[in-house]
């Protein structure tokens, strides 16, 4: 009998952890899937994926390149530039298009962090999860054109929106 228990146990532990590794594949597919579509699609040297992992936090945990070269996996960002006000208005919901970082009027330290990253344009559209009683910034879903400025068309913007919007609203995400 208590050799039973344990085997029970043991097998939903193991079940556990199966259903977390395959939640994470699925996800990972999701959003590698959906970097890249969007890359090709706007034709844009790279796309990544800034994930929160505390609040105010985060880091590239995917990119799409059209170069090794432009990998920047792992970065971190510009901690002293997101702050509070700008995380209160990704979660209204807000969309940055950024034609040109050397004539937009942004904060220098963000002006200065994109160039580390040699970022010429950028269209950062927030994953926002819908919790019971608020929303969560998840992460931002973000294209960087490098070679030269980009006049974002409404269509860019719309598409970047919408497939943030599905990766806001699927499972494997909007569990995590």
């Amino acid at each position: 009998m208590v050799a039973e228990n344990s085997n029970q146990s043991f097998d939903r532990g193991l079940q556990r952890i199966l259903n977390r590794l395959t939640t994470t594949i699925r996800r990972d597919n999701l959003i590698v899937e959906t970097t890249n579509r969007l890359r090709d699609k706007l034709a844009v040297n790279r796309v990544v994926l800034y994930y929160f992992y505390s609040q105010w936090h985060g880091q590239v945990t995917f990119e799409s390149l059209s170069s090794d070269d432009w990998s920047i996996l792992g970065s971190t960002g510009a901690d002293d530039c997101f702050n509070h006000e700008y995380s209160t208005l990704y979660l209204e919901g807000r969309i940055r298009a950024i034609p040109d970082i050397e004539s937009e009027p942004i904060a220098d330290c963000h002006r200065d962090f994109l160039r580390t990253l040699q970022v010429r344009a950028n269209l950062a559209v927030p994953i926002l999860i819908n919790q019971i009683t608020y929303k969560k910034l998840w992460g931002l879903l973000i294209a960087h054109h490098c070679e030269a400025p980009r006049l974002w068309s409404p269509s860019d913007i719309k598409m970047m929106q919408l497939e943030a919007e599905k990766l806001a609203e699927a499972p494997s995400i909007s569990a995590s």
